[in-house]
């Protein structure tokens, strides 16, 4: 008789946590057409958070604080459009959030982790 072992509800399964990770830095690129796309990724990440682990956990860790903190820079950006500065505030969003997106996938696809996922610049 073989005993087979399953998996328990709690337990993370890399394979699927790495296209997930994948997914959400895509819907993140997406977002700069369709801003749906990045609440529906950061919906993503904050839910695979909650299960993930080591590799994984740094990369949705990442991808959270990476919407959290370009929210603010967009925001403050927007704000200070009146002032002429807004602009160059929505261009360095748009720099830093690409920066971080780029380098996140790079490091996914080599299954690295983010070195310090609440860095706040580029991490």
């Amino acid at each position: 008789m073989t005993d087979t072992a399953e998996p328990s509800i709690h337990q993370s399964h890399p394979s699927k946590d790495r296209g997930y990770a994948f997914a959400v830095y895509a819907l993140y690129v997406l977002g700069f057409f369709t801003v749906i796309t990045t609440v529906i990724g950061l919906i993503i990440a904050h839910v695979k958070a909650t299960t993930a682990s080591g590799l994984w956990l740094s990369h949705f860790q990442f991808q959270i604080r990476t919407f959290w903190i370009g929210l603010l820079y967009f925001v403050a950006g927007f704000s200070l459009l009146y002032f002429y500065i807004g602009f160059l505030v929505v261009l360095w969003w748009t720099i830093w959030t690409l920066v971080r997106i780029i380098k996140g996938a790079i490091l996914l696809h080599d299954e690295r982790p983010i070195a310090k996922p609440s860095s706040w610049l580029f991490g």
